[in-house]
């Protein structure tokens, strides 16, 4: 219990200091006139005075409040190197004993990991504020810290807010060496065909002299170079492919490693292709002949060379063949000289009319075996005899025709395999689309039908020849559904898929693996024609390998997932050999920014709030002493904790000092003292 005076005038005090003056003034002038009753008057304003200021005895029950003892623990990336980790335990262990065996004294503990996808560091401070937010200042005796020092929210004032002192306890030793690969700029995308240059360098302080770097390219040796150390590099590869291309640094050990996380690294650039070259043909004229057209120039990544064929050379017309058109119909430079810079070359109902010659057929069939790419959307003429299908082309289609035309409406159908191929999966409304009216019949010797129609006969295959790909679109009718015929039907959709697949657009690829890693998950994805689930092998950034199973979606995916924490490279195989590469950064990257140990960033903390540094490496847990709130917060050997001596208030006592009585008896003790000095 304690006791202190307190006054609770009943007037405000700049009313009470005037009525004080004005008595003392009074007073005063009757005692130097040397009036009988003077020092009367004077008692009785002096009772006055007292009963205003009402002064009372006030005495309170309190109740002590231990001091705080906070300790952080930084249990990040860069704490898991060497011997590190057992340094924190011990310290941590030794730690909390030391804090148990002080008197009055609350102890808390609060970890700090990786904050997955956050490129946030090690931040101590906000784990500070977080353990002391339903805690008063002036209860905070002091704040431990056990880290390697790379902390990277610091507060500006260096932590004097806290109003206590922060020690550090070093994990890690002094003067620790490691090397590490760090990226510069780089293109988020590079055209295909073409090469990417990044910049990137190969840190290793104090280090001198240069360092050789392993280069994969989509997970396949590149070469090997050699770099100067601590000096910016540059790195030219090729782009072979739309989609990512991954590239994979690799740093040889430096004398002296911490760790060889940070020795690999990897960059995804993202191929696009240099806008996209269609030959589209068209023969002869019909109500869906600008379907082609009006598609491919819809898309901005396509540049369209249009030709239409409307006469045949041995046409008996006396008009000009120049007259004819605005140019001459250019056949030796686009299936000649020009045709292997074309992505996909479209014939739209043509007719075989002598406007190309035999070798000219030749050459699109050698085009398409080299990597090049065929859609034939057929007509009635298809089925004629002497036909394109009785040219060189006849020999990579993978259906020829019957000579049989079926003028009959019906509704496409997707095939089970068209339901799990990218070209025709999930199609919306498949139940709903409107009929087309006609199909041309075939005899199918290879290829894939991912779309039928009448009696089951195939209506849309596709087939890869050689390097190529060739399509064929059996009816040419499809220009139904953009007119919106009987409810109509996805043609645009299911025309685009259908050019980019054989355009080669990685997301269209029917047998392809793919991994993605995200937040510390890896997503592996495994597209087949072939229904069931998969197994991949996973190979994780330091070499050791996980089976992981993919569950069957039922449109040609089986997807798996798996908890990816470390940064680096994740390696996805198959037994048919398909390969997927994800580079996973690290789930705090700016702790992989450097590895060893320093006293540089929290020296300044401990100066600004009087607590200690020591490192863990030359010594045990230093002693613990309390301290007074004036007093140094560390020495040699042992570090502070303030005594705060913080309480509450469990109850109030007030007791008056003049009580009622005392004051009536003094001040009409002085009336009468005053009138009787007066009456004599």
């Amino acid at each position: 219990m304690t006791q202190t005076i307190l006054f609770s005038p009943l007037i405000s005090w700049p009313f009470l200091a005037v009525l004080a003056v004005l008595a003392l003034a009074v007073g005063g002038l009757a005692l130097v006139r040397r009036a009988r009753g003077g020092w009367a008057r004077l008692l009785v304003l002096a009772v006055l005075l007292a009963a205003l200021a009402n002064p009372k005895m006030v005495s309170e029950n309190r109740k002590p409040l231990d001091d705080v003892a906070l300790v952080v623990v930084d249990r990040t990336l860069s704490q898991t190197i060497g011997e590190r980790p057992a340094q924190t335990e011990a310290a941590l262990a030794e730690l909390r004993h030391r804090l148990a065996a002080q008197p009055q004294l609350e102890v808390r503990v609060e970890p700090v990991g990786d904050e997955p996808g956050h490129d946030s560091g090690t931040r101590l401070f906000a784990a500070v504020e977080r353990a002391l937010a339903d805690i008063p200042r002036r209860r905070l005796s002091a704040v431990f810290l056990i880290t390697d020092g790379r902390v990277h929210d610091i507060p500006a004032d260096q932590g004097r807010a806290l109003g206590a002192p922060v020690h550090t306890l070093l994990t890690g030793r002094p003067g620790e060496r490691d090397r590490r690969i760090v990226l510069g700029q780089s293109p988020g995308f590079g055209l295909v065909g073409r090469t990417a240059t990044f910049a990137f360098r190969v840190e290793d302080e104090g280090g001198r002299g240069e360092a050789a770097v392993d280069i994969r390219l989509d997970g396949q040796p590149f070469g090997r170079i050699s770099v100067p150390l601590n000096r910016d590099a540059t790195l030219e590869v090729p782009i072979h492919h739309a989609g990512p291309n991954v590239v994979e640094l690799d740093a040889e050990p430096g004398p002296e490693e911490l760790s060889l996380l940070n020795n690999r690294t990897a960059v995804s650039l993202s191929g696009v292709r240099d806008r996209l070259k269609v030959l589209l043909i068209s023969g002869e004229p019909h109500p869906g002949g600008r379907t082609w057209r009006n598609l491919l120039k819809a898309d901005p990544a396509v540049d369209l060379v249009h030709f239409t064929i409307l006469r045949p050379p041995e046409k008996d017309d006396p008009t000009p063949i120049r007259e004819m058109s605005l140019i001459t119909f250019p056949v030796r430079e686009l299936f000649e000289d020009r045709l292997g810079d074309f992505d996909l070359v479209i014939f739209d109902r043509y007719r075989r009319r002598g406007v190309l010659t035999g070798p000219y057929y030749a050459n699109i069939a050698q085009y398409v075996r080299k990597g090049g790419a065929l859609l034939l959307a057929a007509g009635p003429e298809f089925a004629e005899a002497g036909g394109i299908a009785d040219t060189a082309v006849g020999d990579i289609l993978p259906a020829l025709p019957t000579g049989s035309v079926v003028p009959q409406a019906f509704q496409p159908i997707v095939t089970a395999m068209g339901h799990r191929h990218p070209v025709t999966a999930s199609l919306p409304g498949g139940a709903n689309w409107g009929r087309w009216m006609r199909q041309i019949e075939v005899r199918s010797h290879g290829g894939i039908p991912i779309m039928t129609g009448l009696g089951e006969r195939p209506l849309v295959l596709l087939d890869r020849v050689g390097e190529g790909r060739v399509a064929m679109v059996l009816s040419d009718t499809v220009w139904l559904w953009a007119r919106g015929w009987e409810g109509g039907g996805p043609h645009g959709e299911v025309l685009k898929r259908l050019a980019h697949w054989l355009m080669k657009e990685p997301d269209l690829e029917e047998n392809a693996l793919t991994a993605d890693w995200e937040g510390g998950t890896l997503t592996v994805t495994r597209r087949s024609l072939e229904p069931g689930a998969k197994t991949v092998t996973v190979t994780h950034p330091d070499g050791t390998e996980t089976p992981l199973s993919l569950q069957d979606q039922g449109d040609g995916r089986a997807t798996g997932r798996l908890a990816a924490a470390a940064p680096g490279l994740w390696r996805a195989g198959d037994a048919a050999g398909l390969v997927a590469l994800a580079a996973s950064v690290s789930a705090n990257p700016l702790e992989m920014a450097a590895l060893t140990a320093t006293p540089d960033r929290l020296s300044s903390v401990a100066a600004a709030t009087g607590g200690g540094l020591v490192w863990l490496a030359q010594g045990a847990v230093p002693d613990l002493r309390r301290v007074g709130a004036g007093g140094g917060a560390h020495g040699k050997g042992w570090l502070g904790l303030r005594e705060r001596g913080d309480y509450t208030v469990t109850g109030v006592h007030e007791t008056p000092l003049l009580p009622a009585i005392l004051l009536l008896v003094l001040g009409l003790g002085g009336v009468l003292l005053a009138w009787r000095k007066e009456a004599n």
